[in-house]
């Protein structure tokens, strides 16, 4: 099947922009560096990597009659405030199951930022006290029933919008529109540096990347600090995605690159090297990361960058995935 035949609901503003980080290379003394932003991807929200997924899962959703968008995260899910929002789009009802997965002491932690504007787009928010998973929670479960009893029809989204049938497809069709912008501006990324926590943001870039006819390398740095089971959903997806797209031979486990170097120990606290990223990224490039997910891949990012992992010839794309309303519920540590 060919993405140009899967249905998609309209929630991006075009292709997200593409820049370099002059300063940041110059810095760092090698490979040349550019962001694809996809916290500027859409109008909704402050978008972010799960609004080009939820293109899909919302298409899907309509054509199966459903009414309202049921979802989980944690306190302060970037996913989440992104399902509200495409339900406010979409005119659909959201309930949103979030989980208190980071241990967090802040004051505020469960009032601003993400979950702040998931209230303010409708949604309806119930908290619940869990531990951080990547799997099916019981929460999300007994939420997709209780909207079932009252005569409403439950869309079902997984934790990132990942383990689902088209998750992977939004950033499967990230690579064509990032092949098209190459081809605009005469460049080539050889590289790309991802954050994976569910894992199919990766996963589509690994699967739409097989249709390619010029290699990259993808590397996925881990913020889960559960890399196994991060692994084992991105190499899941990624063949799932890739049979759904076409794809005509089997994914190489060469293919699935995940580093666990920078995770910080814990899904949700940024130790030192994510918040020196982070300040980084801020003073050189005027470049806001969050400290969940882009501070951690961000930090990735020099580090390899420095050691030289990432050649000094190369040509290497940082995906920025959104989540900056969280850093309000970090003010202890940020500013």
């Amino acid at each position: 099947m060919s993405l140009d035949n899967l249905p998609r609901f309209p929630l991006l503003l075009g292709p997200s922009p593409l820049h370099p980080l002059d300063r940041l290379s110059q810095e760092l003394g090698g490979a040349r560096i550019w962001a694809k932003r996809e916290d500027l991807n859409s109008g909704l929200a402050f978008g972010g990597n799960k609004t080009r997924k939820l293109e899909y899962l919302v298409a899907d959703a309509l054509a199966t009659g459903a009414d309202t968008l049921v979802s989980i995260g944690g306190i302060q899910s970037n996913h989440t405030r992104q399902v509200a929002a495409a339900a406010a789009r979409a005119g659909l009802r959201a309930v949103l199951v979030q989980e208190s997965w980071v241990n967090w002491a802040d004051d505020n932690y469960d009032r601003v930022g993400n979950i702040q504007l998931s209230r303010m787009l409708g949604a309806e928010v119930r908290l619940v006290d869990a531990d951080f998973g990547i799997g099916v929670k019981e929460s999300w479960e007994k939420a997709i029933a209780e909207v079932r009893a009252t005569g409403a029809t439950p869309y079902p989204i997984p934790a990132g919008g990942s383990d689902h049938p088209l998750g992977g497809l939004g950033f499967a069709s990230w690579i064509r529109e990032l092949e098209a912008q190459e081809t605009e501006l005469g460049i080539f990324f050889d590289t790309v540096v991802v954050c994976s926590v569910t894992g199919s943001t990766q996963a589509g870039m690994i699967a739409g990347n097989a249709l390619s006819p010029r290699p990259r390398r993808i590397i996925g740095v881990d913020a889960s600090a559960k890399p196994t089971e991060t692994r084992r959903q991105i190499s899941r997806i990624a063949r799932a995605t890739a049979r759904l797209v076409g794809v005509e031979r089997e994914l190489e486990d060469a293919e699935i690159v995940l580093d666990d170097r920078y995770h910080g120990g814990v899904y949700g606290v940024p130790d030192d090297t994510t918040l020196a990223a982070i300040g980084t990224a801020a003073r050189l490039e005027g470049m806001i990361t969050d400290p969940v997910y882009e501070g951690k891949s961000m930090a990735g990012l020099i580090d390899l960058v420095r050691r030289r992992e990432i050649p000094e010839d190369s040509t290497v794309l940082f995906a920025h995935l959104g989540g900056q309303p969280a850093i309000n519920g970090y003010s202890s540590v940020l500013g």
